[in-house]
């Protein structure tokens, strides 16, 4: 066998290979065994009121929501004091939007809010939602009462966008993880949220729903291999310590997950949720696209660095992946941070216009959940990325890779996953 030049690898041990996989294998079948029996076990029964909101928006009983068309704006009366003559009041001008009901009938008219329309007029051809007080016995003001605009068109027309972007630029293997995110959305819908409604335990739902996701998600956009192995033990070495601190965090800090208008009206109409619960699901939710990002990376780069250097020990593969690791963490704290500051920049305007300090800002309820979510997915980040590295090197040294011999191991190692 001494036909191999100095400077080509040499192919090791197919049972080498075997063992690696088995190894991964031996790590990674009992996790996902315990998430399928998770998901089986907690799977909702679907015995939980799917109308309560409906009772609680028909508060006049005999309220429906509609939707319709703009068609004009004008200046007149404002159809909420029309009326108050007769009782001695005054009746203000106002900006009156005419609305074509989607389900027909004549124009109606309604009066948007001040605030909405400094932001955007309502313009002619828009669609909005409104409800419809008609079948109330109201004795003054108009029956008709702006809610909201509807955006699906334009909603539809970027996720199209962005599914063709990431197709063309991606191709088959952008396709796969589309499908795969498709499918982990649904997922949620169907197996999380239903079980969080029936007041399941919200940590076993979060991580039992985020781990087979990632199994499915993981394997379905790259494949059945070592390296998405690898990067799937990161990713759940990630979640474990992002349920540990987030279950810590929440009554360590007094976290009551009850600090928005939506979580309100759920502790309202659905009070067997836990909001502190729902909270930690969403910790874990949120964590789990980006650990699985930089843990698919950091194992990409391990094998990249051993196909150019196969013969580099395991130690130098180490470090020089986590030179590259390094400044994932960097860019990748940055993308969390400045996405929540971005979502958050109306508390700080406030907080700039307020005599309070920084510090009682960010301690606030709303805040702190957010900067909370930000330090423990940084540090669940973090800890992942050395986690997968040192993973990716043991298997890479246990499969042998480089070169066109190092492509043909690889190819072996996927079919023996």
């Amino acid at each position: 066998m001494g036909h191999h030049h100095h400077d080509e690898p040499i192919l090791q041990d197919p049972k080498r290979r075997r063992r690696a996989s088995i190894i991964l294998w031996a790590l990674l079948a009992p996790v996902g065994a315990l998430a399928l029996v998770m998901v089986i076990l907690l799977w909702p029964q679907g015995n939980y009121d799917k109308f309560a909101l409906n009772g609680a928006m028909d508060t006049a009983g005999g309220a429906t929501m509609q939707v319709g068309t703009v068609t004009r704006n004008v200046v007149g009366d404002c159809p909420s004091s029309q009326g108050l003559e007769d009782v001695g009041g005054k009746v203000l001008e106002c900006q009156v939007t005419y609305v074509m009901p989607g389900s027909g009938g004549a124009e109606i008219q309604l009066e948007i809010p001040p605030e909405m329309l400094q932001s955007r007029d309502a313009r002619a051809g828009d669609s909005i939602r409104y409800l419809d007080l008609s079948a109330v016995d109201t004795t003054s003001g108009s029956p008709y009462v702006f809610v909201d605009f509807v955006r699906t068109l334009p909603m539809v027309l970027l996720a199209i966008a962005y599914g063709l972007v990431v197709v063309l630029v991606a191709g088959w293997r952008g396709t796969r993880a589309m499908i795969g995110l498709v499918g982990g959305i649904a997922f949620m819908v169907v197996f999380m949220v239903p079980a969080l409604l029936e007041g399941g335990n919200p940590v076993l739902v979060g991580l039992t729903g985020s781990t087979a996701i990632m199994f499915v998600a993981l394997y379905f956009a790259h494949g059945l291999n070592a390296k998405t192995s690898t990067a799937l033990l990161g990713t759940l070495f990630g979640l474990g310590v992002t349920a540990g601190m987030v279950l810590w965090l929440t009554d360590a800090a007094a976290l009551t997950g009850a600090n928005d208008e939506s979580a309100i009206t759920l502790s309202t109409v659905a009070p067997q949720i836990s909001l502190p619960g729902l909270l930690i699901c969403g910790v874990l939710i949120g964590g789990m696209g980006v650990l699985n990002d930089v843990t698919i990376t950091q194992s990409a780069t391990v094998w990249e660095l051993a196909e150019s250097s196969p013969k580099a020990p395991a130690k130098e593969l180490f470090f020089r992946g986590m030179r590259i690791g390094r400044d994932h963490i960097a860019s990748t704290v940055y993308t969390i941070a400045f996405a929540y500051a971005g979502a958050a920049l109306p508390v700080l305007a406030i907080a700039a216009l307020s005599n309070q300090s920084f510090g009682i800002t960010l301690g606030s309820g709303a805040m702190a959940e957010e900067v909370i979510r930000i330090l423990i997915g940084s540090i669940g980040l973090v800890l992942a990325i050395p986690v997968t590295t040192a993973i990716a090197v043991m298997v890479v040294k246990a499969t042998g890779t480089g070169g066109a011999h190092g492509k043909r191991t690889l190819q072996s190692v996927g079919s023996d996953s």
